[in-house]
């Protein structure tokens, strides 16, 4: 086994993301199987469909690669649902709801990145704790039944097309280019790969550690922010329990990219292909009649296989 990992051709290939295969490997099955599915406007609803998870992956693929997680989307997703959806800004325009949610999600990743690069809380357990925090103050002031709908104006835009392309889609895939470019022309994306490598050398080295973990953690809260936007306008109705899964499945996305815990490597392209992947797979279990409760056991799959990934490139750079 110590042979075959020490291999080069091993080696090159696990460099490579696994969500390349695992999207190849989904689409073969679909044009094998269902080749009237790969149709653009069929496979422009089901990709619109993982959208709010695609923007939610560009945040969490940046505190990952800062030795840290974000599990508090959830919390913010409920509570930017119930601010459009409540009633509480009756009137309101678009912009006053967009304005409102930007600084929701900009304040939430601040706490958290003051909680984890400030005062050295963990992650795991300061973001989860934000998301219980605001999950709670929903169910509070919803009292426990679900808000009322959303104005029409958010689900025309959901609905919009460029060309054949849904509008969230290519604002996704703009987001997600305006994120490379960031982070590979940048000096804050050579400031991540430096504190993910490696945070004791990066603060002799004279890198900010604390201000690029805050940092990252607030551009967290930004993606989320739009990521609740854009799942709110795609269920157009308010709801207590929306977008309860996310933050997992974005972690499970962006390991299966090739972003990796303490290695501060990892493009954004390999967790977009990650994200798109979850789309193959809803379409694939919808063509074949799988239920909810598959969706939710291949979801677990996928998430064991991130693990496992995880698992071996750790225990390859160590060996």
């Amino acid at each position: 086994m110590a042979v075959l990992t020490n291999h080069p051709i091993y080696k090159r290939i696990s460099r490579i993301p696994p969500a390349y295969f695992i999207f190849i490997g989904l689409l073969v099955l679909l044009w094998i199987a269902r080749p009237h599915m790969l149709n653009v406007n069929i496979m422009g609803i089901f990709i619109r469909q993982v959208v709010p998870l695609g923007i939610l992956v560009l945040g969490q693929l940046l505190v990952i690669r800062v030795n840290s997680i974000d599990l508090s989307g959830a919390g913010v997703l409920l509570l930017i649902n119930f601010y459009i959806s409540s009633g509480m800004f009756a009137g309101a325009s678009l912009s006053f709801f967009i304005a409102l949610s930007l600084a929701t999600g900009l304040t939430v990743g601040l706490l958290n990145g003051y909680l984890v690069g400030k005062r050295r809380v963990s992650a795991v357990i300061a973001t989860l704790a934000v998301n219980i925090v605001l999950v709670g103050i929903v169910q509070f002031l919803a009292s426990g039944k679900p808000p009322g709908d959303v104005p029409s104006t958010f689900n025309e835009i959901y609905n919009t097309k460029v060309w054949l392309v849904p509008a969230p889609v290519v604002f996704w895939i703009v987001l997600t280019a305006l994120m490379s470019i960031f982070l590979s022309r940048f000096v804050f994306g050579r400031n991540v790969v430096s504190v993910g490598a490696n945070p004791v050398a990066a603060r002799f080295s004279g890198v900010p550690v604390e201000r690029t973990v805050i940092l990252s953690h607030t551009i967290a809260g930004l993606m989320t922010a739009l990521a609740s936007l854009v799942q709110t306008a795609s269920i157009a109705v308010g709801s207590v329990r929306v977008g309860h899964d996310l933050p997992i499945l974005a972690v499970a996305a962006t390991i299966l990219g090739g972003v990796v815990f303490g290695r501060g490597e990892g493009g954004v392209w390999g967790p977009f292909f990650g994200v798109l992947s979850f789309a193959l797979l809803f379409v694939v279990m919808t063509t074949f009649g799988i239920g909810e409760p598959g969706k939710l056991v291949a979801q677990g799959v996928i998430i064991l296989a991130a693990a496992i990934f995880y698992g071996v490139r750790t225990a390859g750079s160590q060996s």
